[in-house]
């Protein structure tokens, strides 16, 4: 097989759930490259993650864990293709294409040296619909769950089952090709490929499912690809504003749970053991992004995280400023969600009643029925209102449709002191 599988590091201390979590993606972006086909590189990768699980426990980790298995997927598919009964032009091609250097190092003469986000740009083509490119983005390249993925989207994971399989046919059938787009063709592309990396961090800050709050494998690797990206187009604002977004919510992961493991919300966090280098970095950024006439999305989004690392507490925080740029923000992107923001950014600046009239109002539309942090929302302002059986419905209805362990524990620990309240009023 040609691979060196020297053992320096025993299998037992070695994680290959972890390796499979941050690697799969980008070994997946390498196959694609070389083999032109998402359904057949995926199946390779998944082979030679197989076939690790058996050798590595025998034999030893391999020096280079992640040219291992790509190369164990290389000729896995080769000796598939060979094994078929018919010799045809296209297996040949098939073939040498396996054949070929499977290497992902950068090789200096490409701009696009990092090939995670390579691949991303070509799978945001514009023949395919925008929320099929962000998905299977997400799901090829980031190895996101299609759970993971129809949570993002706010959709039934068989919908977004369904989106994946008529994205990849319409890749065969119109025969895209796997290639990078020439620079004058990377603008069109950007936004595309901003809202993949914005996509995985939200993932990695707020795991839809699991028993973690954060999974901050995702997290490092969506702030990875934004330095990528502003790197390589440093005249763009947008990655800025979207890396300076990114870093400053990232500052406050240390504090986002307890010792116990359980969320806390940003109101009760202790600042001074948020990430001051981060912070830093990020105001920097966000006031740079901010600073270019008809600033985008990401630019107001990080000016509104900018506003919360800069108060010293949830009390002294700009919240008209803040319901102000959110006001901006849904002028550029009008969504329910950004509405939902905007209601709790107002209800902490004039009061919980008038931003609760707010969130009735979105959730009268029906617009965000099932999404579990409306009814978060909307449970905690009637708390502050001491309206404790009403908060009680509605902690109730966000428990149902929450999905990871820590969120549900938080909110079942909120729902049982709105009753303990209640029946000492009651």
């Amino acid at each position: 097989m040609g691979i060196s599988v020297a053992s320096p590091m025993a299998p037992s201390t070695y994680d290959i759930d972890r390796f499979y979590r941050e690697e799969f993606g980008r070994i997946l972006a390498t196959l694609i490259r070389v083999l032109g086909d998402f359904d057949r590189a995926e199946e390779a990768a998944h082979d030679a993650f197989a076939a690790a699980l058996e050798q590595w426990d025998r034999d030893g980790v391999p020096d280079n864990p992640r040219a291992w298995i790509i190369g164990v997927a290389r000729h896995k598919v080769i000796d598939r293709i060979r094994r078929a009964a018919r010799f045809d032009l296209r297996r040949d091609e098939l073939i040498r294409m396996a054949e070929s250097d499977t290497s992902d190092a950068p090789d200096g003469s490409d701009a696009f040296a990092d090939e995670r986000l390579r691949l991303i740009f070509t799978c945001c083509h514009p023949a395919l619909a925008d929320d099929a490119k962000v998905a299977l983005s997400l799901h090829t390249l980031c190895g996101l769950k299609t759970e993971e993925i129809a949570h993002a989207f706010l959709t039934a994971p068989t919908t977004m089952a369904q989106r994946l399989v008529r994205a990849k046919r319409k890749i065969r059938a119109a025969n895209i090709p796997y290639e990078v787009p020439s620079p004058e063709l990377l603008a069109e592309r950007l936004q595309s490929v901003m809202a993949v990396v914005y996509l995985v961090f939200n993932e990695g800050y707020t795991a839809s499912s699991g028993d973690r709050l954060m999974r901050t494998d995702l997290s490092a690797e969506a702030i990875r690809l934004a330095r990528v990206l502003v790197e390589l187009m440093p005249t763009e604002s947008e990655p800025r504003g979207l890396l300076a977004m990114m870093l400053l919510h990232d500052s406050r992961r240390d504090t986002r749970v307890d010792e116990h493991g359980e969320m806390v919300l940003l109101e009760h966090q202790d600042r001074s053991r948020w990430d001051r280098a981060q912070i830093a970095e990020g105001l920097a950024l966000a006031e740079r992004a901010l600073q270019i006439e008809n600033a985008g999305p990401y630019a107001i989004q990080a000016a509104i995280v900018a506003e919360h690392s800069r108060a010293a507490d949830a009390e002294t925080t700009d919240w008209k400023r803040i319901a102000e740029l959110y006001a901006r923000l849904h002028r550029l992107q009008p969504s329910p969600v950004i509405e939902l923001n905007r209601a709790v950014a107002i209800a902490m600046a004039e009061g919980a009643d008038v931003g609760l009239a707010l969130i009735d109002s979105i959730a009268n539309r029906g617009d965000l029925h099932d999404y579990h942090l409306m009814w978060a929302a909307r449970a905690d302002l009637l708390r502050r209102l001491g309206r404790f059986s009403e908060a009680a419905e509605s902690y109730t209805m966000a428990l149902g449709r929450v999905g990871s362990a820590p969120e549900r524990q938080f909110l079942r620990r909120q729902l049982d002191e709105v009753m303990r309240h209640g029946s000492r009023l009651g």
